[in-house]
């Protein structure tokens, strides 16, 4: 290939804006990305089997610091949905 022909090839390049560089992506479209591919990957139970993992980590330090109360409230805000 000459010179001219590689310089027409990258001006064309640099016109086609879909051809362009990787636009950033806000950090609730990359988890929204990783959701979706987890979600994809390992199916919607993995959420629920994670979840439970983690309530059962966490709740003790939850409930020590909040109350069981907090339970109690968050759980009638999730029914309300």
């Amino acid at each position: 290939m000459d010179q001219n022909s590689i310089a027409t090839e990258e001006t064309t390049r640099d016109a086609d804006p879909s051809r362009s560089q990787p636009q950033k992506m806000t950090r609730a479209e990359a988890g929204r990305k990783g959701g979706k591919t987890t979600k994809q990957r390992y199916g919607e139970e993995h959420f629920g089997r994670i979840g439970k993992i983690g309530g059962k980590k966490g709740g003790e330090t939850t409930k020590e610091r909040y109350g069981s109360e907090f339970y109690q409230r968050i759980g009638r805000l999730g029914g309300s949905k």
